[in-house]
């Protein structure tokens, strides 16, 4: 649900020429895990196995939409916007990685 809400948001304000939700969702879902990732494992190590699966693979898995990204981004080669579709690749890839290692170098500081 939150994603859905999310990446509507985003569209109300952004439009729906490019699949700007999806962006978003994905790379604020991959800071919060690094976030996470970061005070869980490394700097705090207190959460239980079965939590953190539930909040990695559960809560944040569920949030960042790599499904729907593949499927917008394919739709957009469909329908010829190579262009489009080649820089949803891009900007998704290289700010989702930045998202997760920028949630890092965070989470190590708290």
């Amino acid at each position: 649900m939150l994603r859905y809400w999310v990446s509507n948001a985003v569209y109300l304000f952004l439009g729906r020429q490019f699949p700007y939700g999806t962006l978003i969702v994905n790379v604020s879902g991959c800071f919060l895990m690094g976030v996470f990732f970061a005070l869980a494992l490394q700097r705090f190590n207190v959460v239980g196995s079965s939590l953190r699966a539930f909040l990695l693979i559960g809560l944040f898995g569920g949030y960042t939409t790599f499904s729907t990204f593949s499927i917008e981004t394919l739709s957009l080669f469909e329908n010829g916007a190579w262009i489009s579709a080649s820089l949803n690749i891009t900007l998704s890839v290289v700010l989702s990685l930045l998202g997760v290692w920028l949630g890092v170098i965070g989470g190590r500081q708290l």
